[in-house]
């Protein structure tokens, strides 16, 4: 039942109704005579505190305030995938269509095209128990089967189900014994997250085609992960390469805050580039959320919760969903705006006290679950962080820090020398390296983890030796230390760097990572055994097998594994010792 306030006060994106007695926490009203969206954030008595989702310029004290009585939701139904969204779920091409080059204000669109008609094949029977998130049936989109799922809070006996055909989202499919009547499409409160039978244990790896992360530091299936890094260190196109390339089903990438320019590169590129899985367009597995930093600051806190309760939905299918947050700290900047125009007391740097709960609610809705239908379904997130000047120790990364598990440190100096992924790995961690070893022993190699250990060991033996160089010199450094030089180099340059823009490099299976630290590792044994022969590190620096194992990373999947035995072969005969 809608009611009516009246406008009090406006101050940017919060305004402040009186005669609001009645409505809710969260409840969506409609603003002034434009009708803007905005969301009920605070209640004291009567009064009501709003957060508005649009351009408040024009609007005046006096003018009506309704509330629809419903909180933020979104409509979960076939019709999602290949879309792209604003942050709160309406479609970006049909709010152009109405409103030309820029979006108007008080525009209401549906989420979903409700003249397309879906081929839904019915999974159920009259007199079947159905209950939340169950299955009521199929229907075929792009390469998915998408599954028409029960809302959560619904249970009863079928009634009557539609037969095998053709149907909007608004027609009814199946009617229950109690009268309820069910749609392909439902909807769904965003800041609620969808209830699960159970959280299970992570046991596998969530891939990213990146040697770095997924050898050295990486992420479960279900995990969260921080990106962090200064201006210009690459987390958009870290982000866009591992929703390309990660072994998650689905997609769903929130441009929360960024740049104008750096959303365009994401909504251009995007529907253009190809499914290494599939072969078709990436974006028919990719759902995207555009809200930039010129756009509604409330909108950009929005984005986000708009996001992960997509995720959850295809999650609740029994998909594995990979959701990249672009970025968190756009976000926590919106919630100190909107908690700085609501006068409350501020926390470090200006941000509201609640901001390690309300980051730490929002990653939370990552993991492994057993869904109410007894599917297994994850949600992998992946938060960009943005610290003003680089500066790691900002309230922000910090929150992050505490509730992340694996956390990849963007570079500016790394990213200035050309080498990408700009991710530092001597300031980088992952806490789920040891959960992930037995399923690294037991597909890859049983002794994954002791090389991994080994390589670890070289770099953090490298970057200290270079310290002593950058003070003395090269010459005055001992052969086993120049050596160690060495082989830090080829695994910096050869192994950890890689070019996105190459078709073979710019992905590399966890076979292929394996090969190449066999390769550069048996290179050190070779040449330390050699050193302690009689041989010069001179001797070992001319030898040909450097060029080789430096060529590895760029020789095709099919081809690599002959070529890989050949240069493990002649790393087997000990290094030629000129005379």
């Amino acid at each position: 039942m809608s009611q009516t306030g009246v406008i009090q006060k406006i101050a940017g994106p919060a305004v402040i109704a009186d005669q609001m007695m009645g409505t809710r926490m969260y409840d969506i009203v409609r603003v002034g005579r434009e009708r803007l969206v905005g969301e009920i954030i605070r209640l004291d008595r009567d009064t009501a505190f709003i957060q508005v989702y649009e351009d408040t310029s024009g609007l005046r004290v006096g003018e009506p305030v309704e509330t629809t009585g419903l909180p933020l939701s979104v409509e979960l139904g076939p019709g999602m995938l290949n879309g792209i969204y604003d942050g709160i779920q309406r479609p970006l091409d049909r709010i152009l269509e109405e409103s030309g080059s820029f979006i108007g204000r008080g525009i209401e669109v549906s989420p979903l095209d409700r003249q397309r008609k879906w081929a839904f094949t019915p999974r159920v029977r009259p007199g079947d128990r159905v209950h939340g998130s169950g299955v009521l049936g199929t229907v075929p989109e792009f390469q998915f089967t998408h599954k028409i799922l029960v809302p959560p809070t619904v249970s009863g006996v079928v009634a009557k189900i539609a037969p095998e055909g053709e149907y909007t989202i608004d027609e009814t499919i199946c009617e229950l014994e109690d009268g309820t009547e069910l749609r392909l499409a439902h909807f769904w409160p965003v800041r609620q997250a969808r209830p699960v039978t159970r959280r299970m244990d992570p046991s596998l790896p969530f891939l990213t085609g990146m040697r770095i992360l997924d050898c050295l530091f990486p992420l479960v299936m279900g995990g969260a992960a921080a990106i962090p890094g200064p201006f210009g260190s690459g987390k958009t196109v870290t982000q866009q390469s591992i929703a390309k390339y990660g072994n998650a089903d689905i997609v769903v990438y929130v441009g929360c805050g960024e740049r104008g320019n750096e959303m365009t590169d994401v909504l251009v590129e995007f529907p253009e580039l190809e499914d290494p899985k599939t072969g078709g367009p990436l974006m028919h597995r990719t759902i995207l959320i555009a809200n930039t930093s010129n756009m509604p600051v409330a909108a950009r806190e929005a984005s986000v919760y708009t996001g992960v309760t997509l995720a959850e939905y295809f999650r609740d299918q029994g998909y594995s969903v990979s959701m990249m947050a672009d970025s968190t700290s756009r976000w926590a900047e919106a919630l100190r705006e909107i908690s700085s125009r609501l006068e409350e007391m501020p926390a470090e740097e200006g941000y509201p006290p609640y901001l390690g709960a309300r980051l730490a609610a929002f990653y939370e809705r990552s993991g492994v679950v057993r869904t109410l239908a007894g599917e297994n379904g994850a949600i992998s997130v992946i938060g960009a962080v943005s610290p003003a000047g680089g500066d790691m120790s900002e309230p922000v990364t910090q929150a992050t820090l505490r509730i992340t598990g694996a956390f990849w440190r963007l570079d500016a100096a790394l990213s200035r020398r050309r080498h990408f992924p700009a991710i530092n790995w001597n300031g980088s961690y992952s806490l789920f390296t040891q959960i992930l070893d037995g399923w690294y022993r037991e597909h890859v190699a049983p002794d994954f983890p002791e090389l991994r250990g080994r390589l670890s060991g070289l770099l953090a033996q490298e970057a200290a030796l270079q310290e002593v160089v950058q003070l003395v010199g090269p010459d005055a450094l001992q052969d086993q230390e120049r050596l160690i030089i060495e082989v830090g180099r080829m695994l910096r340059q050869d192994f950890l760097q890689q070019n996105g823009f190459d078709p073979v490099d710019a992905s590399s299976s966890m076979d292929k990572n394996y090969g190449l630290m066999r390769m550069m590792l048996r290179f050190y044994d070779t040449a330390a055994a050699a050193l302690r022969s009689g041989a010069t590190i001179d001797d070992i620096l001319a030898s040909p097998v450097i060029e080789r194992i430096g060529r590895a990373r760029y020789v095709a999947e099919e081809e690599f594994p002959a070529y890989r035995d050949a240069v493990l072969a002649e790393l087997d005969q000990p290094f030629a010792v000129r005379a």
